[in-house]
C-alpha cells in the first residue's frame, strides 16, 4: 500500500533543512524501490524549500509511520507538522 507524508517545515528552519539534506537524501536512497516520489515543496516564488512530500510503499500505517520517523529531517526537528495518509496513485502511475 502507498502512503504519502506531507511535511511542513518550521518557519525559519531552512538552515536545518540544508544542513540535514545529504543525510535525508541518503535515507531516501536507502529505501530503494519503496520510494515512489519525493521532493520539496517550494515557496510561492518557487525558490526556497519549505516542506516535503514523500510517497512510499509500506505494509500498513504503523510501518509507514515508523519509516517516516527515521527520516533525518524528522530527527533534526525540521518539521512543524507531518501528515501521513494512505494514498492511491491513479493518473500517471507506472504500469
Amino acid at each position: 500500500m502507498l502512503f504519502a507524508a506531507i511535511c511542513h517545515d518550521k518557519p525559519g528552519h531552512l538552515d536545518v533543512r540544508l544542513a540535514t539534506r545529504d543525510a535525508h537524501v541518503g535515507w531516501l536512497k536507502g529505501l530503494g524501490t519503496r520510494v515512489r516520489i519525493a521532493g520539496p515543496f517550494l515557496d510561492e516564488a518557487g525558490e526556497a524549500m519549505e516542506g516535503s512530500i514523500v510517497v512510499i510503499e509500506a505494509d500498513d500505517l504503523v510501518d509507514a509511520k515508523a519509516t517516516f520517523a527515521a527520516d533525518p529531517y524528522a530527527a533534526a526537528g525540521l518539521f512543524a507538522a507531518v501528515e501521513i495518509r494512505p494514498w492511491r496513485w491513479v493518473i500517471g502511475a507506472p504500469a
